[in-house]
């Protein structure tokens, strides 16, 4: 029980930072919510195998967490072009 109420306060700070994606006031604000949920996910992923004891959940947990880097370094490069 106490894994799924951390997962549902990771789902709150997620809503949180959602919010922050939608209003930001600049592209980089945004980019930082985006990583940030994503960050959050991969938490959620690897506390929801922990709870569970399944390996094959932190194993995509991993694999979602080099795909979400390598997706804010290219947005990152993106925006650094100025062309956002």
């Amino acid at each position: 029980m106490m894994w799924i109420a951390a997962s549902i306060a990771l789902v709150i700070f997620i809503i949180i930072a959602l919010i922050r994606l939608i209003i930001g006031p600049t592209t980089p604000d945004r980019l930082v919510a985006l990583d940030t949920i994503n960050t959050i996910v991969i938490v959620i992923m690897v506390v929801l195998g922990a709870a569970y004891k399944e390996v094959f959940l932190i194993d995509i947990a991993i694999v979602y967490a080099l795909l979400s880097f390598v997706t804010t370094l290219y947005i990152a490069k993106y925006i650094e072009k100025g062309n956002f």
